[in-house]
């Protein structure tokens, strides 16, 4: 389709709304703005003339501000009380200093429209123009109320830096990510983003969601509002909570159900170990003669552990390596005096299991030497000895419900 053509019937253009559902609320609590354009009998999306390189930007300014005017005018019309989520290219932004894009929100502030109801959304690689110019200008904007999003967050990696820069309300995750590569890349993506989000005081919100597994993804992990096909799909008018094509309350109590059920399995699976243990602690004699004692675990765990290992309180290992290859058990002493307080949580285990002495079952990770995916069961022995018990994965495979992240 020519470009030309949009410029010479803006009368054809219009917006349409994608509702964003919240993860508080269940409902509605916003809609994206996208563009359609009547052309041969049917609306077509203006993704083509958008990002045609060799349509001039005052163009892609023009069209904006036409669907911009209709949104907000439609909102208002409605006595609509949402946010608003615009997408605008940094580059367009930045051509006239962002004035002309908040002239039109001001326009419609001064009819009621509160500016706090609008979501910038700039995509990642944005980034790559002038940022510094682009930084001070998205701070001009908060100054307004106006809150900003980061489209196709975690896109780049080496973008990490200049989004806790930017300080964004919002953090949108593409979820089409979850189809197009594996799983544990994506969540090692999602992971990383939660803990920038939660740093820099960020939401989540996970878009393009298309069935019910990517609903429970974004909730499981953190996702604060939803948005994708499965939900609801864009349309001329701004859809009603009765009109989402999922009730999402019974959708998340129905992940809410699973998850407590996991959660009691893997609680269950815990006491179980603590049980055995409990038994076989009156046979510890000390650090003197640490290795002797695992003669004592390796029938009880046969099935679970392929790796245990003794440490005291500082995190040094007290133990030879207790290691099962080709199926029989093998005590390997290299590892001894080997120092682990390094590791993420371990400390923090063990003051646990000092102040209550209880076992702690690990969330599941990558083991260095193995490269599998597994889980660690750790036990207080006495005041200063802590025993360490490395799940396989084969088990964790063959108990799914160990492998919750």
């Amino acid at each position: 389709m020519d470009p030309m053509i949009v410029l010479e019937n803006p009368q054809n253009v219009k917006p349409v709304f994608q509702p964003i559902v919240s993860a508080v609320t269940h409902t509605i609590i916003g809609y994206e703005v996208r563009g359609r354009f009547y052309y041969q009998d049917e609306w077509q999306g203006l993704g083509n003339f958008f990002q045609n390189p060799d349509v001039p930007d005052d163009f892609k300014i023009e069209i904006d501000t036409h669907l911009l005017r209709m949104a907000m005018q439609e909102m208002t019309e409605k006595d609509n009380k949402c946010k608003l989520f615009l997408y605008r290219d940094a580059k367009q932004l930045l051509a006239d200093g962002g004035g002309g894009f908040l002239a039109v929100l001001q326009e419609f502030e001064a009819t009621g429209f509160s500016l706090n109801r609008i979501v910038l959304e700039i995509t990642e690689h944005a980034f790559e123009e002038d940022f510094e110019s682009l930084n001070h200008l998205i701070l001009y904007y908060k100054t307004y109320g106006i809150q900003v999003a980061v489209d196709h967050a975690g896109a780049k990696s080496s973008n990490i830096d200049r989004i806790r820069q930017l300080k964004p309300d919002i953090l949108k995750i593409d979820t089409t990510v979850i189809r197009n590569n594996r799983p544990d890349i994506f969540q090692d993506i999602v992971y990383s983003l939660s803990l920038l989000a939660r740093r820099i005081g960020a939401k989540l919100s996970y878009e393009h969601i298309e069935d019910e597994h990517q609903l429970q993804f974004a909730w499981k992990h953190g996702g604060h509002y939803y948005q994708g096909y499965y939900l609801a799909r864009p349309d001329f008018n701004l859809l009603s909570n009765d009109s989402l094509q999922v009730d999402v309350g019974k959708s998340i109590q129905k992940f809410i159900d699973m998850e407590k059920y996991l959660i009691s399995k893997c609680l269950a699976y815990s006491v179980a170990c603590e049980e055995i243990l409990k038994k076989i602690v009156p046979k510890w004699t000390g650090t003197e003669l640490a290795d002797n004692f695992f003669p004592f675990l390796t029938g009880p765990f046969d099935n679970d552990s392929f790796r245990m290992y003794i440490c005291n309180a500082n995190g040094q290992q007290i133990s030879s390596n207790c290691q099962k290859r080709d199926g029989v058990w093998q005590i390997e002493s290299e590892y001894k005096g080997s120092h682990w307080a390094f590791r993420p949580y371990f400390l923090e285990n063990i003051m646990r299991m000092t102040k209550w002495p209880r076992g702690i079952l690990s969330d599941t990770y990558s083991d260095i030497e193995t490269g599998d995916i597994v889980r660690t069961f750790s036990y207080p022995l006495s005041a200063d000895s802590f025993l360490f018990i490395d799940i396989s994965s084969d088990f964790l495979y063959d108990n799914d419900y160990l492998l919750r992240q």
